[in-house]
């Protein structure tokens, strides 16, 4: 695999709670278990590095515990930090819960991944075969957006952009998002994300009106769907919804991390958009049945669960291929 995953997003220290159920207001839930674990944009970090790319991060880490706690979980993965920390912030970070039913809240409070400058982004250079990948948290920080999406805008023409909006997506202004899809490579969202951007519709339509009216300059758009899988459009009118997998959830946590981070590697070396679709889909199914937010699989996991699939005839096969106008 030639190049690289520039990460410019934000990672966060998770502490994680594991309730059987959300606790009324003003009562109180004592947890099952607890857990300090990296989280934010390092699980897409780790699903990409895991299955073949070598990952940079490119944002801002903090100089206190958290800063180092994360520096040490990047490490451990082989992802190198661009950027120098923070002189005056640590990192951020993410209160979880975790409910039996395997759903998820959150609570966080922003730290130095939430003000980027373009001074700060300086160490930070793309060479072809790269890839860049940015989130809407990054985008949703008054103190980063518009130099990140200054910075995205100057990208060279030749480096694909892949863009994740998020649940955050209503906080990112709208000039902001329209600079950063009209840039886009590759967009890939849930399908809240998709008519928070292009308005009411199905699947097909939303796909279709996000190319047309919101990323003109995309190869293509992924709509996830959760278990059901997700609809992959490309710009030159063809479109697939690949079936997701159907298996025991523990944890949702991160399962749209690892559908992104595996779409982008297997892109990158080369696999069509659907291949490259269905197998996020066997990363993503892997992800939700281990607990925590990085527990995206490898590629030789991905192989295993993809054959064991064709052998047993499981969902996950291309479905509902078509050529649109």
């Amino acid at each position: 695999m030639s190049g690289r995953l520039v990460h410019i997003g934000s990672a966060v220290v998770d502490y994680v709670y594991r309730i059987d159920a959300l606790p009324a207001p003003g009562t109180e839930k004592t947890a099952s278990s607890y857990a300090q674990v990296a989280g934010g944009g390092f699980n897409m970090m780790v699903a990409a590095t895991r299955t073949g790319m070598t990952v940079v991060f490119g944002g801002q880490l903090g100089s206190g515990p958290n800063g180092d706690f994360l520096r040490a979980a990047f490490a451990a993965e082989g992802i190198e930090t661009l950027t120098p920390p923070s002189p005056v912030m640590d990192s951020g970070n993410c209160v979880a819960m975790i409910s039996s039913d395997a759903e998820r809240t959150f609570v966080s409070w922003p730290g130095a991944e939430s003000i980027l400058n373009l001074d700060m982004m300086a160490p930070v250079s793309v060479a072809p075969g790269d890839w860049v990948f940015t989130s809407g948290y990054t985008l949703s920080y008054p103190g980063s957006r518009k130099a990140l999406a200054d910075w995205i805008e100057a990208l060279p023409e030749n480096i694909p952009f892949v863009f994740d909006p998020t649940p955050v997506i209503s906080d990112i202004p709208r000039p902001i998002l329209a600079r950063v899809l009209a840039r886009s490579a590759w967009l890939s969202c849930n399908m809240a994300e998709a008519a928070e951007i292009a308005g009411q519709g199905d699947v097909e339509t939303l796909a279709a009106r996000l190319l047309a009216d919101h990323c003109p300059r995309a190869a293509g758009v992924v709509i996830r769907s959760g278990a059901k899988g997700c609809h992959v459009r490309l710009a030159g009118g063809s479109a697939q919804t690949v079936a997701g997998f159907k298996v025991d959830a523990v944890d949702t946590n991160g399962a749209g991390d690892a559908h992104i981070g595996a779409f982008v590697s297997a892109l990158a070396r080369g696999a069509h958009p659907f291949e490259a679709a269905r197998y996020a889909n066997a990363a993503a199914a892997i992800s939700v049945t281990r607990h925590g937010g990085s527990s995206a699989p490898n590629d030789a996991e991905i192989q295993t669960f993809l054959s064991q699939a064709a052998a047993t005839g499981a969902p996950g096969q291309n479905q509902k291929a078509h050529q649109t106008a």
